[in-house]
């Protein structure tokens, strides 16, 4: 529960309320994470977060991508260069890339959800060869609210994944497609029996994308979500994070839709 200090060395913005701190430690670092996998980052005085892991697995330093959205989470956002943060980890589950070794990986993203799915990408990029076809659609709700948007035109120019953008509303010169993720979801062609899906997002988009994969013949076993609530020990004794029988700091936040379907459909659960 002693949170271990990191330093802030780089940030970038990615849209107008979220930022990606790369964070190094001022002595011992924590061990490393398995992409999926959450920190609990801590603002002294202030407060304490569960935040994705953005970054490469691996990696010396630590990436996560906040966006600020309340009294904690704008305090990490707005941390400069040089202050220290207070960093408890990693906690959850992965989304297990070992079992998508050999097959087709369609990887769903809504908005700040693409942070979620960020260390799986990199993880499958930088073993590629290890994988099939994969598949990235990212939805947003407008053009400037992409994340990774030069890693986004990167990746669809390289060729080395199938990339499929859309917005909600377009904006200025935003000539490419416009409609929720579901839409280009269902125009993919896959093969199902091969086909691992990782969704993250609203519950909304990730409960329509889901259907939209099961309908298509991938097992419902093949398709992970990664789910929130709040999160405030990272270690299930508060209680706090409870879906049904499931403590998402433990037993989430990457959850097989055969699990969390029933739950994401009982109303106010």
């Amino acid at each position: 529960m002693v949170p271990t200090r990191y330093r802030v060395r780089e940030r970038a913005t990615e849209t107008r309320d979220s930022v990606t701190l790369t964070l190094v430690p001022v002595r011992a670092a924590l061990p490393t994470f398995d992409p999926g996998q959450f920190m609990m980052l801590a603002v002294p005085g202030i407060g304490e977060v569960a935040v994705s892991i953005s970054g490469a697995p691996g990696a010396p330093e630590l990436q996560h991508t906040v966006r600020a959205v309340g009294a904690v989470s704008r305090a990490i956002h707005d941390a400069p260069v040089g202050s220290a943060l207070g960093v408890r980890g990693p906690y959850g589950t992965g989304w297990d890339l070992g079992s998508c070794a050999g097959r087709d990986v369609v990887v769903v993203a809504g908005g700040v959800g693409l942070a979620a799915v960020r260390s799986a990408l990199l993880a499958i990029l930088a073993e590629r060869e290890a994988y099939r076809r994969v598949v990235l659609v990212v939805g947003a709700r407008s053009p400037d609210e992409f994340l990774f948007r030069r890693e986004l035109d990167v990746w669809g120019a390289s060729g080395v994944i199938d990339l499929e953008i859309t917005v909600d509303q377009p904006t200025g010169d935003w000539d490419g497609p416009v409609g929720f993720v579901t839409e280009p979801v269902g125009r993919l062609s896959l093969d199902p029996a091969r086909t691992t899906a990782l969704l993250c997002g609203p519950e909304p988009m990730m409960r329509f994308a889901a259907r939209v994969l099961i309908g298509k013949g991938v097992a419902a076993e093949d398709v992970r979500v990664s789910l929130e609530r709040n999160m405030q020990c990272g270690i299930a004794l508060c209680g706090h994070c409870q879906l049904g029988e499931l403590l998402l700091c433990r037993d989430g936040p990457i959850v097989d839709y055969a699990t969390a379907g029933p739950l994401l459909h009982v109303r106010e659960l």
